[in-house]
């Protein structure tokens, strides 16, 4: 980029920022959380110049790029507030939820491209895409209303985990298919001996840096804020770029990198403390207000209108899908109904794997850009209703789902 074009970004970047002060100062009165005022701001700017300016390149190339940093940062914050020993309390629970609001929209998301004539394989992809969550979407609104280290909170960030490791699923499933389509068979076996052995390196480096690597390296130089933050970014970039590298996804190795940290930080006390509060500030009031932008911006309620049915109809899929997924937990006695119905909601976020899926699929000419727009719209449909709906059912059950972390009997 240019110097000018670096001004230029600075400067629409500052337009946006000042925009969701005012906007996040309205919704604050209203008790909704500020940042989603970044979404909204960001939604309205989709159609104006200042959208297009920062949708095109070269101005889209850095502003994506700080969108990156901002999903790396929030869930690398969100690994740091994340106990084993209290996730580990949930696992069962956990694993019941992630099968259940993962298998029910994933039928549904077939049976409505069957029904519409699509074949076997497509149907079965697109069925794919239903399936994983954005936690980035839902986690900060979580952290506003400080339910993350309650069971909402740990069911929603764990449910959220293990579905990123479905997205790794899914995209391995979408590059074999188009490796044999376009590599043959051979490309094909290379695309899936290349995730297992990333995924078999990502598993001994974590377990070597829990174990030896990073406690003796947290003891290397002295106990300081500035020190701290320096090993942050260390680890964080570290696991974030080769878990990316790997085909794991960077947001896979933002959350380790903060599960593994999180016993560093609770030794250092005191700076510990200030060390996290410094970087949920950056986090809160930076990287993530980039990513709700980047988020907001790729919005495009004309796209909706322009293909409403089939839109919603994968909308529905993947919303009922995980709601009655969740639901269906309330009879197994492990979650109460309310609880079920927080949790159902704030699993739908989505908006990032279903689009990359898709953008491969259509680049590949595996499906239309028919059904390429519609897979996009109904993601953004979910961007724009799961927020809301997910605050104003926090606000009026709040206080009854301030529940610790802990199994139900």
């Amino acid at each position: 980029m240019s110097e000018t074009e670096t001004g230029e970004l600075l400067l629409l970047l500052a337009a946006l920022f000042g925009l969701t002060f005012a906007v996040g100062g309205l919704l604050e009165k209203l008790r909704i959380p500020g940042i989603l005022g970044a979404l909204f701001v960001a939604m309205v700017a989709h159609y104006t110049p200042l959208g297009s300016d920062l949708l095109q390149p070269p101005l889209y190339d850095a502003f994506s790029f700080l969108a990156q940093l901002g999903v790396l940062f929030l869930l690398f914050f969100i690994g740091l507030q994340i106990d084993l020993g209290e996730m580990r309390s949930l696992s069962r629970d956990i694993i019941w939820a992630t099968v259940l609001n993962t298998t029910v929209p994933f039928l549904l998301g077939m049976t409505v491209m069957l029904t519409l004539g699509y074949g076997w394989v497509v149907a079965f992809v697109i069925g794919l895409t239903t399936m994983p969550t954005a936690e980035a979407v839902i986690v900060p609104i979580l952290d506003e209303f400080r339910l993350i280290r309650t069971r909402v909170g740990g069911f929603v960030v764990g449910a959220g985990v293990l579905d990123d490791i479905i997205e790794v699923f899914l995209i391995a499933v979408v590059s074999v298919w188009i490796g044999e389509k376009t590599l043959g068979a051979g490309g094909a076996e290379r695309e899936i001996g290349g995730l297992v052995l990333g995924v078999a390196i990502f598993v001994a480096l974590t377990w070597l840096s829990y174990r030896w690597l990073l406690p003796a390296v947290a003891s290397w130089l002295p106990r300081r804020p500035r020190n701290l933050i320096l090993l942050t970014m260390l680890v964080l970039f570290g696991f974030g770029g080769f878990s990316q590298y790997s085909d794991l996804g960077m947001v896979v190795g933002a959350i380790v990198a903060g599960v593994l940290l999180r016993p560093v930080f609770n030794r250092a006390g005191n700076v510990g403390e200030q060390t996290s509060a410094t970087i949920r500030a950056i986090s809160y009031g930076f990287f993530g207000m980039v990513f709700f932008f980047w988020v907001g911006l790729s919005v495009d309620l004309g796209r909706m209108a322009a293909e409403p049915e089939l839109a919603i109809l994968l909308f529905l899929a993947a919303f009922a899908g995980k709601l009655i997924g969740i639901l269906l937990m309330v009879p197994m006695g492990k979650l109460s109904s309310r609880e079920a119905w927080i949790i159902g909601i704030g699993l739908n976020a989505r908006l990032t794997t279903e689009i990359i899926v898709a953008k491969l699929l259509l680049d590949a000419r595996l499906i239309d850009v028919h059904l390429f727009t519609a897979i996009v719209a109904s993601a953004s449909l979910s961007t724009v209703v799961v927020p809301l709906v997910f605050t104003l059912l926090v606000r009026r059950w709040g206080e009854q789902l301030m529940q610790p972390m802990k199994p139900t009997e």
